[in-house]
Parts: structure tokens; sequence; C-alpha cells
């Protein structure tokens, strides 16, 4: 028998909500944002209610963990612990920028396999990370890890090795300061939710299933307030400071 998962992840400004178990899947991508805090909880007992499922009969609650936004990853990561912790159940930490990866797996497959994925991260910052589908297409590899990225320094990286594809929007929001061929950037395709649900599956039958307490969202960024001399140097070249 599948396993019962319920999944969250309010890492963007989209709220992702699934549940797969009793034969059935459920699935929901909503606004989120500033919304996400109060819809959470409510989309994810609609969605065990569509199931026909209690929160006792989960074997995992999934949640996106980051990168992303502060307030986002903070409101997944705490939903998620406190319903796994009130069930006695373990937890799932899924990669959010795989969720973007996992949505556009028939034009990687198609392009050999293997992408970045670039997000936007505000401050003129991009949050990147490159991943390869493994040769049975089971599951994803991850060839650089997650990280917080300065214009300047991914540009240099993609120009010393050309992406063969790029998903997320950071190639639309910072246009030819990032250096990458417009047949290379991957439209969206497959549903938010339904992606973040393949990959807690995956991670569900992978083992990575841990205790509630060990919970943690993924940050990347130490540093969300500049100072005036900070925000005057951005002005006057467009490039933050670097974080330690």
């Amino acid at each position: 028998m599948s396993a019962c998962l319920l999944a969250l992840d309010s890492s963007t400004e989209r709220l992702a909500v699934a549940v797969a178990g009793g034969g059935r899947t459920w699935t929901r991508t909503v606004a989120g944002g500033a919304q996400a805090s109060s819809r959470i909880i409510a989309l994810a007992l609609e969605g065990l209610a569509e199931c026909g499922l209690q929160v006792s009969q989960l074997d995992a609650v999934a949640f996106a963990a980051g990168p992303g936004a502060f307030t986002g990853l903070r409101c997944a990561c705490a939903a998620a612990q406190g319903l796994a912790f009130a069930v006695a159940k373990p937890v799932l930490a899924i990669d959010s920028l795989m969720i973007v990866a996992e949505a556009v797996r028939p034009a990687v497959s198609a392009s050999g396999g293997e992408l970045w994925v670039a997000m936007d991260a505000r401050m003129s910052e991009v949050y990147a990370a490159h991943y390869r589908l493994t040769e049975s297409g089971a599951r994803w590899q991850v060839l650089a890890a997650p990280a917080l990225y300065t214009l300047p320094a991914l540009a240099a990286r993609w120009r010393d090795a050309a992406p063969r594809a790029v998903a997320g929007d950071a190639p639309a929001v910072f246009g030819e300061r990032l250096p990458v061929a417009a047949d290379r950037v991957l439209a969206p395709a497959g549903e938010r939710a339904a992606a973040l649900l393949a990959l807690a599956r995956s991670a569900y039958a992978a083992g990575a299933a841990m205790p509630p307490h060990q919970a943690v969202p993924l940050y990347l960024r130490d540093k969300v307030a500049l100072t005036t001399d900070e925000r005057e140097a951005v002005r006057r070249t467009g490039v933050p400071p670097l974080r330690a």
C-alpha cells in the first residue's frame, strides 16, 4: 500500500498543498504570500477530508524547507512540525528548488536530463541549484546544492559552463544580466503541488523521513536588511554586499 502523505509549501508567493492516501490524491496551488499562514492548515484539512483521511492516518508530513521567502519557509515548517508532533509521525524536508525542476521534468528528460533552477531572491540575488535526472529517471541528483548567488557570480558560472536548460523566474526577471539562451529557458509546466507531492513520495520511499524536532527551514540569506551605507552602495553599483 502506498504511503499516506501530506505535503506543504509556502516558499514562494504561491501556496501548494497536496495529500495522497487511500487510493486518492488531492492537490491545490493557490495564492499564498501573506495569506499562507491563515490558509495552510485549512487547506491541509480540506485535502485530508477529500481523501477520506484523518491526520492520525498519515505516514509523514512533508514541507518545502527552502530556499525561499523567510516567512513562508517558517510557515510551512511550523505547520508540518506541529501536525507531525500531534500524531507522532515523521517529517520530510523537500528542496524547494527541486520542486521547480520536478514541475518541468518532461522537458528536462527531452534535453538530456540536466538543468539549473534559478529563482529571484530579491536584492539582485538569485537562489540557484543544478540538478540531473538519474539514468532511470526515478530521482534527481544534486550537482550543485541550492545557494544564494549575486547576479555577477551566477553569470560568471554560467559563462564558464553554459546551462543545458534553466527553469525558474530569474531569467525573465533579470533578462540580459543572466547569460542564458532563450531556447534553453523552460516554461512552467506541471502544477507546483503535484510536483511537491511527487518529491514527497520519492523522499519517503528513499527513507528520508526524520523526527519532527529535526524539521528546520533552509535559510541561505543570513541578512535581510541593509544599512544606509549598504543601500547606497547597491544603488550606485547594483551589486549587493557579500554575505559571510
